[in-house]
Order: structure tokens, then sequence, then C-alpha cells
């Protein structure tokens, strides 16, 4: 039996649940949680915001874990490795999608807390393709937010071949944001922080911003026009996104990795004079995630976090819902 935590009606609570999985699939692996980060899309599924919750809800999609066991056609994962766990579970591994290295976009993937169970319990099960060995000098208790936190950042600096040499800004200074700067300060780049939080601007600056730029502020916000080549927004609001496309230097480019909550406006003629574009992105490929954990590993990242024991999981949702995190909830196993 594995033992988990469900909500068994939307936005209801966390109660202990236990299921048996069955025989593991010979292309599957089990792995024994050792850590589950709690991501805001943990709260939108358990609410069923996005009308696609099944319950029992398991949900827990920041795994860090060890294998445990693993199905006879697996061979590339050994028991006893410490791996990590993200958004997906399961590619086809035969479309043109995942054939070309982008298993994030396969159209049939398989989400670790869509439809099955997640990592809210002692043990876990996916596929080898998404799970992706951790570096020894990564700090495990850290390490989960990365895996869909941290590549939902690190993604798009891959994608669109951001140079070491561009001017980047980042919108939102909190789970997702905080991660951003990290990574963008130890690429190179001349890093830019938007927050309407000014109290932020100190803590942001060491974690890798240049500069800080009070987004209430609107003669900050006219001081920046034309100086950036790369905006990532990270944050769930609606705001002034023409203010932002102003900010963009020619062929500049808004992505958006933050579901904002209403359609984007913008006027298409910036767009067109200053040939710049609006894009967004999911999580990266596993490849992708590797390459990640080898640069934060190389560069020192690691995700701000807050650890709750497993049995306070619905402590630490309320402490996410009420937007106190600091900046990404870890659970773990034990009583310490």
């Amino acid at each position: 039996m594995i033992h988990a935590y469900a909500a068994h009606t939307p936005g209801g609570r966390l109660e202990p649940f236990a299921y048996d999985p069955g025989d593991l699939p010979p292309g599957a692996v089990e792995v024994q949680v050792e850590y589950c980060g709690i991501c805001h899309s943990d709260l939108s599924m358990l609410n069923n915001e996005w009308g696609i919750s099944q319950y029992p809800l398991v949900p827990g999609h920041e795994v860090v874990g060890i294998v445990c066991a693993v199905g006879e056609q697996v061979t590339t994962l050994q028991v006893g490795q410490r791996v990590g766990l993200g958004w997906f579970s399961h590619s086809c591994l035969h479309c043109e999608w995942c054939l070309s290295g982008e298993h994030n976009l396969c159209q049939t993937a398989e989400a670790t807390i869509v439809g099955r169970y997640g990592g809210f319990a002692d043990r876990v099960r996916a596929h080898p393709e998404w799970l992706v060995p951790l570096p020894t000098t990564l700090d495990a208790a850290k390490a989960g937010p990365l895996f869909c936190g941290g590549i939902t950042v690190f993604h798009p600096i891959v994608q669109f071949d951001i140079k070491p040499t561009a001017r980047v800004g980042v919108v939102g200074i909190g789970g997702l944001g905080h991660l951003a700067l990290q990574f963008l300060h130890a690429w190179g780049c001349d890093v830019t922080a938007f927050s309407s939080h000014p109290d932020k601007e100190e803590e942001a600056k060491a974690l890798g911003a240049d500069h800080f730029v009070n987004s209430r502020d609107p003669q900050a916000l006219r001081a920046v026009a034309n100086s950036l080549d790369f905006i990532l927004s990270t944050v769930n609001a609606d705001l002034d996104w023409g203010i932002y496309i102003n900010a963009l230097r020619p062929k500049g480019r808004l992505h958006f990795v933050g579901v904002v909550p209403q359609a984007i406006a913008a006027f298409a003629f910036p767009l067109i004079a200053g040939q710049k574009s609006l894009s967004g992105s999911p999580l990266g490929s596993p490849a992708t995630i590797g390459k990640m954990l080898d640069f934060a590993a190389r560069h020192g990242i690691e995700p701000v976090t807050e650890l709750f024991p497993l049995a306070q999981v619905n402590e630490a949702m309320a402490h996410l819902a009420a937007g106190q995190a600091r900046y990404r909830v870890v659970l773990h196993h034990g009583s310490t």
C-alpha cells in the first residue's frame, strides 16, 4: 500500500489516504519520497481551477526521492539512485515532439497529478524519461522546486538562446522570480527585477538583480523604456503589459511563464514597429532539466525554502495560499 494525503472534494482538506498501486508496470519506476515541494499548481488542482482535477486528488509534483523499485524493462535507472520528478511523469516517446527531444510538448504526455496520484505520499510512480538523477552536490531538501519552478524559468533561457550580454527583466520576485534572478545572474546577464514590493529590493539584489524597479512607480517604469532585450513575467496577475512592451528594445520579447488570469491586452503597433514578440512556455524537456541541475550545482543555485513535515500538509498549503511562502514550501518525511 502507498500512504498519501488526498482531498476528496474541490478545496477539501487533505486527509490520510492509502491505495494499492498494483504490480509495477515493466516500464515504470517507483520512488521512495524524501521531499516534495508545494507549487501553486497544487493549489489550483486542489481547487479544480482548471477543470481537470479528479478526486481523490493526491497533489505533489516537485518530488525528490530514492528509486526503490524498477520495472523489468527499465535500464536507465537503478535502485538506490536519488532522482527528481516534476509536472510530467510519462511521454509517448514516439511523436514528433518526443523524437525531437521536446518531451514537454508531447500532446499525450501524462501529468504527475492529473488523473493519477502524486508526491504527497511515501512513494510515487513515474516512467524513467521524466525521472532525472540529482547531482550529489545539490541539497536534496531544497532541490524539489527546481523540477517545476526552476525548469519553468530556466527553459526560456535555453529556448531563446539568451546571451550573457543580454539585458533581462524579471517581473515578480516570488517562487519563480527568485530562481530566475539567480539563473540569469549566473548566466552573465544584466538583470532588472520588477516588483510591487519596494522592501524586496535588497533581497532581489542579493539574489542576483543588478537593478530594481518599483512597478508601482510610474516614473521608475518610464525610466526603463527601450532598455531590455528580454522580459520574463512570472506573476499570476493582470498588469499593464503595454508598459513592459515599451521597456523592450527592438526585437525584444515579453515571455510569460506565470498564468495571468485575464486576456493579455496589447496594441499591435509597438510590436510591429519594434519587431517585438509575446510568447509563453511550459516546463522544459528532461534533457533541459538535466542541464539546469548541472548549472545549478555548478553555480550554487538553490531555491529559498521553508520546510514542513508531511503531516502538516494542510498548514503548509494554507501558508502558500495566504501568500506567505518565502519562497518555496517543501514537505519532508520525518520528525524534524
